[in-house]
């Protein structure tokens, strides 16, 4: 079995235990000849016109990861070549989470989805395949300036908040595309899920940060266009791996937009074709304006608008304090001052605590399993933060290991506990103060009493930022929702499975290293002619091979009635007839 050796990739070694979670064995045996001629058809189109369209890096990339016209790569394969590169790849099921999607991309790792797209969808798929990332996504990333915005989008992507509503959508979309790529799904199953994410679609919901990374995402690596608008040229996944839309997006119909921040802020619809496009002058602008968007963001903002959107969340998320501590977990409140300044947060479920994201020593999920809370802020009176205490001040407030203190922020939050012990920051600031016997109130409400253990007091002046996920990806090695909406995996027809059959088998001709047998050929075709009359793609294969000009002539006059009595594969046809280095199509009409 084909399959990725995790422990034989040093990149993909460091990935946390959270992103394993969604790595899949890729299967290469499950892999029908089918699905190899689809993969070849794709593949020769879009070499055949991307050569014309596409940003000069895709077919130098094609090239330097080695991707083969002639066959799906084999994921294994892939790292090797891609290790030179500094990137590997991973195997996954379909759609994964925005954040995880985002992580991996920050850990230089493409996530691939190994399925590939069915034959009735080899122009356009509403889920990841095989031929979207790997044929659209890792010749690009060859280009230096290309894989470090992409890296830098994923570092960025993946502190970026979510809301609720993006994993509902993200569920939504996830079910769509695997019952519109599964065998035999019935129409209204299809229908009512596209309703569902139709409906999600046209909500009137703020898009929160990650939706606007995702836009970003969207824009530039998914169908990012370079150049001008005037000339553009392709070098999005999306209209790589899409024999429809990169001819599409070409044409006047598709407006064409110079790219912007303003970009975060345009949605788009998954299902249907994109109506405009965006054009980067140069890879090197898609990092100046990732990095003027990373400026809004919570990460970089921190403050009360950064904790409000963690606790909309419902996630784990991480805050930070000017004294360099971390606080990672589902937070749950925070009170404000009159400047809106946040004066006390809390936490509900397991909570972990660090400092430069590394896990403090004994601060783990184990020892706040039940959340943990802080006030913060300069003490009343004499307008200071015990971070910018001096020993004078430390004194006269009793900051000292077995003193009892006693002491009100400027909130008006009171504090009184005896004081256990401390952590001190490497610069030898306090960051963290245990109290036991300690009592916390803010007014007439009492926050914590000595009844709840010891209280561990987070010191640090306000919030200077927040992010999803934890600062030590240790503390939650489950940190990731996973969707519980697994790939269908139809089980084969007789049918089906005898028409593999006849794929393979001219397959087998085209390697064959001694010659083909034109009877092979001619005894494949005339069943296929009587027993399968819908199948295009096996008799645009058998032209391709045969020689002898009667058999030519009658597969070129069944593709031609076959076009006539399916329209909607009869410019495939065509297109498959013209990629043949032959005369033979002569026998087609237009």
């Amino acid at each position: 079995m084909d399959h990725i050796d995790i422990e034989s990739n040093e990149i993909l070694r460091r990935l946390p235990p959270h992103l394993k979670q969604f790595i899949k064995p890729q299967n290469y045996e499950d892999y029908s000849p089918i699905d190899q001629a689809v993969w070849r058809y794709v593949m020769r189109k879009n070499v055949d016109y991307l050569s014309k369209v596409a940003h000069h890096s895709y077919l130098d990339g094609l090239k330097r990861t080695g991707i083969s016209i002639e066959r799906i790569p084999n994921m294994y394969g892939m790292n090797r070549i891609l290790k030179e590169i500094g990137w590997a790849a991973v195997a996954v099921d379909g759609f994964i989470p925005p954040n995880a999607f985002m992580e991996f991309q920050a850990y230089k790792v493409l996530v691939i989805a190994a399925d590939i797209r069915q034959l009735e969808n080899i122009e356009y798929t509403p889920a990841p395949d095989i031929i979207h990332e790997a044929a659209g996504h890792a010749p690009i990333i060859a280009n230096p300036d290309y894989a470090e915005y992409l890296r830098r989008l994923g570092e960025i992507g993946a502190k970026a908040i979510l809301s609720a509503y993006d994993i509902e959508l993200y569920e939504a979309v996830r079910k769509l595309s695997i019952l519109k790529e599964a065998a035999n799904t019935p129409v209204e199953e299809i229908e009512a899920a596209n309703a569902a994410v139709e409906d999600l679609q046209g909500q009137s919901v703020d898009f929160s940060e990650m939706a606007k990374i995702r836009n970003l995402q969207w824009w530039t690596v998914e169908y990012g266009l370079i150049g001008s608008p005037a000339s553009p040229k392709i070098y999005g996944a999306g209209l790589l791996s899409s024999i429809g839309e990169s001819t599409w997006c070409m044409t006047d119909e598709v407006k064409k937009i110079p790219y912007s921040m303003e970009t975060a802020s345009q949605g788009f619809d998954i299902t249907q074709p994109q109506p405009q496009l965006y054009v980067t002058p140069d890879f090197a602008y898609l990092m100046e304006v990732l990095e003027e968007f990373a400026n809004t963001l919570s990460v970089r903002q921190g403050g009360h608008r950064g904790l409000a959107k963690l606790i909309e969340s419902g996630m784990v998320g991480t805050i930070e304090l000017s004294t360099g501590l971390q606080i990672s977990g589902k937070f749950n409140r925070m009170i404000q001052n009159e400047e809106n300044e946040v004066v006390y947060f809390q936490t509900e479920g397991p909570t972990a605590l660090a400092y430069r994201e590394k896990e403090l020593i004994g601060h783990g999920t184990a020892q706040h399993p039940n959340g943990f809370c802080s006030p913060i802020g300069k003490l009343k009176g004499i307008n200071l933060a015990i971070e910018n205490m001096g020993p004078i001040d430390l004194k006269a407030y009793n900051f000292y290991d077995g003193k009892r203190l006693s002491f009100e922020y400027e909130s008006g939050i009171h504090v009184e506990g005896l004081n256990v012990t401390g952590i001190r920051s490497i610069q030898g600031k306090l960051v963290l103060i245990q109290l036991v016997d300690c009592t916390v109130t803010y007014g007439d409400e009492v926050l914590f009493t000595p009844e709840q253990g010891a209280f561990d007091m987070a010191v640090g002046k306000e919030v200077v930022s927040a992010f999803a996920g934890a600062a030590d990806y240790n503390s939650f090695p489950n940190l990731y929702h996973k969707s519980s909406t697994e790939s269908i995996k139809s089980a084969k027809s007789a049918d089906r499975l005898e028409l593999e059959g006849y794929y393979g088998r001219i397959r087998t001709e085209r390697e064959r290293e001694a010659g083909m047998e034109e009877k092979v050929l001619r005894d494949t075709f005339q069943v296929i002619r009587e027993k399968y009359p819908q199948d295009w793609l096996l008799a645009l294969e058998i032209l391709e091979l045969a020689s002898d000009d009667e058999l030519k002539k009658a597969i070129s006059t069944y593709l031609t009635a076959l076009g006539q009595r399916r329209p909607v594969v009869k410019h495939l046809i065509e297109d498959g007839i013209q990629l043949i280095p032959s005369p033979s199509s002569a026998g087609v009409s237009n």
